[in-house]
């Protein structure tokens, strides 16, 4: 039987979760070839490019543009649909705003049979304008995954249909992190060996991530307990971010380690993961801490609350709640026991429901019930 074409488009390869999760899916779909699966991107440039080019995908096609308000744009769009009417692709998977936008574009330029959308943030990125935007290529769209309940909700709040939008949530590979060794890596990044590590993975691209918060909570939890925080991430952010860890006094006491191609290792050696985000969809880094079998303490944001169990797996604050998230921490670092349990019980969490093999047979799942309605 002849395999339906499946074409992903990704905005970049940089080492975002959503370029992340995009890869690892359509490497999932591959290996479990069912569909003939193909990649394409709006910038072909990041640190995940060698792992885009290992992929059986075919030629990895990029279709840049300047601006949405560009010619580049159009010209971008129909090359794009042209792709797709010769390369007989069935079903377009775009994966966020830009590709969501610019796909829309093709997939109406082209005619192609299915258009999958996705939804992977909460309010606090997207000006009104661009929300606006994105609506509209919602409801051309004939499905939209969301990797959250929260996001769903939001996406009806805007007067989707329920029944349009499907939730997947996000997934990883868990033995990656179950097994990861944690020797060494506190020598080669520089960090103290004898004091727990609470680690924050995000990018310091963007305030919705709220590091200050961290920052505000570092300095209660050091005059409480002797511990270390660590920053995983980088962008223009962290200039501010380390000068306001100065005039807090705790600059010892935190480091910023920028972007890190060994996050199993590294929270294979710390104690407790963290977030700090103002507004997510679903959090990646919340499962990545959990399949290494830390506990978590997050703001109360988006999909968070769907997978911490309050003082079962981690705790919840409120968003911006420095001095609650201080005392959780500063708990957890007084009862190690207690910690190691929440962190046991967030790696079972993990492995039961948001391994990778889940997400790849729901994905198929819709994908097959997206072609058989377009091919009625």
């Amino acid at each position: 039987m002849k395999k339906h074409k499946i074409l992903h488009l990704t905005g970049s390869f940089n080492q975002g979760g959503t370029e992340r999760q995009a890869l690892e899916t359509v490497s999932g779909l591959v290996s479990a070839g069912e569909f003939d699966v193909r990649l394409a991107t709006l910038n072909a440039e990041g640190p995940l490019l060698s792992a885009a080019n290992s992929l059986a995908v075919g030629q990895i096609h990029e279709f840049p543009i300047e601006s949405f308000f560009s010619r580049s744009f159009a010209r971008a769009a129909w090359k794009c649909s042209a792709l797709i009417r010769s390369g007989n692709i069935d079903l377009l998977h775009t994966h966020d705003f830009y590709t969501n936008v610019f796909g829309g574009a093709a997939a109406a330029l082209s005619g192609v049979a299915v258009h999958i959308a996705s939804k992977r943030e909460t309010f606090g990125l997207r000006s009104g304008r661009q929300e606006s935007v994105e609506d509209l290529c919602f409801g051309r769209s004939n499905a939209i995954i969301a990797n959250s309940l929260a996001v769903k909700e939001m996406l009806v709040d805007h007067g989707l249909a329920p029944d349009k939008i499907t939730v997947i949530y996000n997934s990883i590979d868990a033995a990656k992190f179950a097994n990861a060794d944690a020797n060494g890596i506190r020598h080669e990044l520089r960090l103290p060996e004898d004091v727990p590590l609470i680690t924050l993975i995000a990018n310091l691209r963007h305030d919705v991530k709220n590091v200050p918060m961290l920052l505000r909570a570092a300095k209660k939890v050091c005059l409480a307990n002797a511990a270390h925080f660590v920053i995983a991430g980088e962008g223009p952010l962290e200039s501010a971010l380390r000068d306001q860890a100065n005039e807090l006094g705790i600059a010892e006491n935190v480091s910023f380690i920028g972007r890190s191609m060994k996050v199993p290792e590294l929270l294979a050696a710390s104690s407790v993961g963290v977030l700090t985000s103002d507004a997510e969809g679903f959090s990646n880094s919340i499962i990545e801490y959990m399949a290494a079998g830390m506990p978590v303490v997050a703001s109360r944001v988006g999909g968070a609350a769907e997978v911490i169990a309050n003082g079962e797996t981690g705790f919840l604050v409120e968003a911006n709640d420095s001095d609650r998230m201080a005392d959780h921490l500063i708990t957890l670092l007084k009862d190690p026991a207690n910690a190691a349990a929440m962190g046991e019980n967030g790696r079972r969490l993990v492995q039961e429901s948001f391994a990778r093999p889940r997400q790849i047979e729901e994905l198929s799942r819709l994908y097959r019930q997206a072609l058989s309605e377009a091919f009625l």
